[in-house]
């Protein structure tokens, strides 16, 4: 198995402070997710300007589309995004658009799981049209409520798909390695690191948790 990436969330809605995150973690992260409200709030400019400044890491854009895949999903791909999120819950048709404008930019397609009700079958179809990741992704109302990811990811990792598992919810230091070994293929860090009276400290500290698996 590969090992393992860690995805840094950016979620601060200040351009200025979001890339000055970047800088102080990208030693130690592979992917900087630019969160769903970052991006809302700061645009397509914040995806330039990050490919731009790290043209050596993979950047995630979580537009979690809802309805016009491909025509939504375009113009970040052309922008720099290497990944772009789509919500499982919107349906075959607009998760096979933004398959499609990945594949045109030869980047990836990530279907967000979060409210799916029937997550095994969802992955399974979407992935028999091409998605290359699946989302596991406990939001931030779930998390407040007490649910975490693991039981989604045994179940989508159980199925043997040809696709990467991202894994995203409140995943910290104490639990980074039990995500690992369940099989995450992608790691999604945000409050533990940005959170932390250091962000560059505690991003070390999961990349060398990560490694030690």
């Amino acid at each position: 198995m590969a090992k393992p990436l860690i995805q840094m969330a950016l979620d601060s809605l200040d351009f200025d402070q979001t890339v000055g995150l970047a800088t102080l973690v990208a030693p130690h992260v592979d992917i900087f997710e630019i969160g769903t409200p970052c991006i809302k709030h700061n645009g397509i400019n914040l995806v330039k300007e990050l490919r731009a400044r790290f043209p050596e890491k993979l950047l995630l854009v979580d537009l979690k589309t809802m309805d016009a895949g491909e025509y939504e999903a375009t113009p970040f791909y052309a922008a720099g995004a290497d990944i772009c999120t789509v919500l499982g819950v919107s349906g075959l048709a607009t998760c096979a658009g933004v398959i499609k404008a990945a594949n045109a930019y030869g980047a990836e397609a990530q279907i967000d799981l979060i409210n799916v009700d029937d997550k095994r079958a969802c992955a399974r179809a979407t992935a028999e049209m091409g998605a290359h990741i699946m989302g596991i992704h406990t939001g931030l109302d779930a998390q407040a409520a007490g649910h975490t990811p693991f039981a989604d990811l045994n179940d989508i990792a159980g199925l043997g798909l040809n696709v990467r598992i991202s894994v995203a919810g409140g995943i910290k230091p104490s639990t980074v390695q039990d995500v690992v070994r369940a099989g995450a293929n992608i790691i999604v860090v945000g409050a533990a690191i940005y959170g932390a009276a250091s962000p560059a400290d505690a991003a070390r500290e999961i990349r060398e948790l990560v490694d030690a698996v």
